[in-house]
């Protein structure tokens, strides 16, 4: 059935992007489906702006925002606003400063500028971390959408929710300003934590990501629905051998390296993502080991490859025969994921490349600030939907 899609004047929405990015929100329009014209995006991030304008030939605003004028905003002309502000006054590894951290003052000002355009767009969509949905922020937010004739309805949702396994729950704002309304009315002003009412499912059909709802029954039949990770590993480096046997051969790269007395197999390509014995004797008992089959890994922050606790999963390219034994991690030759294997799991698009000049901890740095296109394209779908 051909999707319908409400429209505020002729021809394709006229889209706003602010904190671009690597492209993420465009991207997910994209997969959407949606008719629009990005008519400007915005970001101080020149890596940032660098990859955008190689994916999409166009370079995102790099001004400061907070400078922006509602006249300014005015003439765009736009319907809709997509907005991923800055994370970290919310994060809970921050230091949680909420609205008085400087790194919020760009989205504030937006919302005091909101009121003084005489063109509000019709839609907006704003993400961000768990956690946001608890700030003062976020109070001001819902506050200004709804003095401005905006409802709304808000999700916390992960990738393992829509198959890919990659534990990444994010916060998701989907507004509309009257008398536009969305498919499922009687969820306007509620935050949910299921996909169900935008994949067109009763609110309790579909599997929950509740944090007060974590049960082992229901993470496994999550996982159940998700695909391997094989599924998103590079082709031609997917290397994966049992404990004793010879490896299956790809291609006619593959060698033996040799790293800190790892005999490991491997590619060329893949010499520099090996995790060296050193850092397996330090700090082997706080790694999140994952193997090709499995159907869950950690989510990326920016600082994978950096270090190894807590910023993402290791995948191991050789089979032990009983998992999770700290004495075996040597033997298991663990790896970090490659940024095209990152970006696969953001559900980019094969053809998201970066331009040669973007060093390994840049791509990295910049993926762990993106957004799953996975995740985002559905919402969207839901957000653009005509209710009629």
């Amino acid at each position: 059935m051909e999707e319908s899609f409400c429209k505020s004047r002729d021809g394709p929405y006229r889209v706003l992007e602010f904190y671009s990015g690597i492209g993420g929100m465009r991207y997910s329009i994209m997969k959407a489906g949606v008719s629009a014209i990005m008519v400007e995006a915005f970001d101080i991030n020149d890596k940032a702006n660098d990859v955008y304008e190689y994916n999409f030939g166009h370079r995102p605003y790099q001004g400061n925002i907070q400078s922006m004028t509602a006249a300014e905003l005015d003439k765009y002309e736009a319907d809709v606003w997509l907005l991923s502000p800055p994370c970290q006054p919310y994060t809970r590894q921050g230091l949680q400063k909420d609205s008085d951290d400087a790194r919020a003052s760009s989205f504030l000002k937006i919302l005091e500028l909101m009121p003084q355009t005489s063109q509000l767009p019709i839609m907006l969509f704003v993400e961000n971390v768990v956690g946001f949905e608890k700030s003062d922020t976020h109070k001001r937010m819902i506050e200004m959408l709804a003095e401005t004739g905006f409802i709304t309805q808000e999700f916390i949702l992960s990738p393992l929710q829509f198959g890919v396994p990659y534990s990444r729950p994010r916060y998701f704002c989907l507004a509309k300003r009257k008398p536009s309304s969305f498919q499922n009315p009687h969820f306007n002003n509620q935050l949910l934590w299921t996909p169900g009412p935008i994949l067109g499912h009763d609110h309790n059909s579909h599997i929950c990501m509740d944090e007060h709802d974590q049960s082992d029954e229901r993470l496994d039949k999550l996982l159940q629905s998700c695909e391997p990770i094989q599924n998103f590993l590079e082709p031609k480096n997917s290397i994966f051998q049992s404990e004793g046997s010879e490896a299956d051969v790809f291609n006619n790269s593959n060698f033996a390296a040799k790293v800190d007395g790892q005999n490991c197999l491997g590619t060329s390509s893949l010499n520099q993502y090996i995790v060296p014995l050193s850092l397996i004797e330090r700090w082997g008992s706080a790694m999140d080991i994952v193997y090709p089959d499995s159907r869950r890994c950690c989510c990326f922050t920016k600082s994978y490859h950096r270090y190894v606790k807590g910023t993402g999963s290791l995948l191991a390219t050789v089979q032990p025969e009983k998992r999770g034994k700290l004495s075996s991690l040597k033997e298991q030759c663990l790896r970090y994921f490659t940024p095209r294997e990152v970006a696969n799991l953001h559900s980019f698009p094969d053809d998201f490349q970066f331009p040669q000049h973007i060093s390994l901890r840049q791509r990295y740095a910049l993926l762990g600030n993106s957004l799953s296109v996975a995740v985002v394209a559905p919402l969207f779908r839901y957000l653009f939907s005509d209710p009629s």
